[in-house]
């Protein structure tokens, strides 16, 4: 599939899905991008879009709620025609140890990670399907894709991503019929959190055989690849710099 002129649907743009709305953008897509509380970069992404010369606006949506997903993608339709390209990148990731994780916990992350995936995409496809075909990507994990649960205290959290793996899997062969591709990213260790210390810092550099952090814009170059690709469906790729052969 070409990127220009396409709608590109973005949900969770804080750090890296504002980085992904800006490329589509500057290769000719018109992007909405959704936030459930980061509206200033939200906003101020789509700004840069504008000025980049394409259409772009942001919307606000929790969308682990149906109504707000259903109102959500009738704006963009409204606004916009149609979607053609959706990106599923809300997440929640905190931790907590098992024996203080509370039912809350689990539904925030169920809801947020993988139900937010499936809601947008049920809202989504009619569009896609009736204009020929379309892309979904969703956004997984190197551990989940890797199968090693290698961290203790992010339960629902790891558990929530594997279902996005198998959501991924089940639409691709669900829409296959309909030109739909649907394919998922693992992310490895692309941006540091802000409260690493320097010793950590060193030790995941140290665990990835490509001893570096991969930056906002390797996870756009993946993006881009799902989107133009008219053959692959169903797969997770690992963008992690090597992480999962340590």
């Amino acid at each position: 599939m070409e990127i220009l002129s396409k709608v590109v649907l973005i949900t969770g743009t804080r750090r890296i899905g504002s980085v992904v709305g800006m490329e589509l953008g500057l290769r000719g897509a018109d992007v909405v991008l959704s936030y459930n509380r980061s509206r200033h970069e939200a906003e101020s992404a789509a700004g840069r879009i504008r000025e980049a010369g394409r259409k772009a606006a942001a919307f606000q949506a929790d969308v682990s709620n149906a109504g707000d997903v259903r109102a959500l993608v009738g704006s963009v339709i409204r606004e916009f025609g149609r979607v053609d390209i959706l990106v599923n990148m809300a997440s929640v990731y905190r931790s907590r140890p098992f024996e203080e994780t509370s039912e809350a916990d689990w539904d925030d992350n169920m809801n947020v990670n993988l139900k937010s995936a499936f809601l947008c995409a049920r809202a989504a496809v009619p569009s896609m399907m009736a204009n020929g075909g379309g892309r979904i990507i969703n956004f997984a994990d190197w551990l989940v894709v890797s199968r090693r649960p290698r961290y203790k205290g992010f339960l629902p959290y790891y558990v929530s991503k594997m279902g996005v793996v198998g959501l991924t899997e089940m639409l691709a062969l669900e829409l296959a019929q309909h030109q739909i591709l649907v394919n998922a990213i693992a992310p490895g260790p692309i941006l540091a959190p802000p409260d690493l210390t320097d010793e950590e810092d060193l030790e995941v550099r140290k665990a990835t055989p490509l001893g570096r952090w991969g930056g906002e814009a390797e996870i756009a170059k993946a993006v881009v690849s799902l989107i133009e690709t008219d053959f692959i469906t169903g797969e997770c790729i690992r963008v992690d710099g090597g992480r999962h052969l340590d």
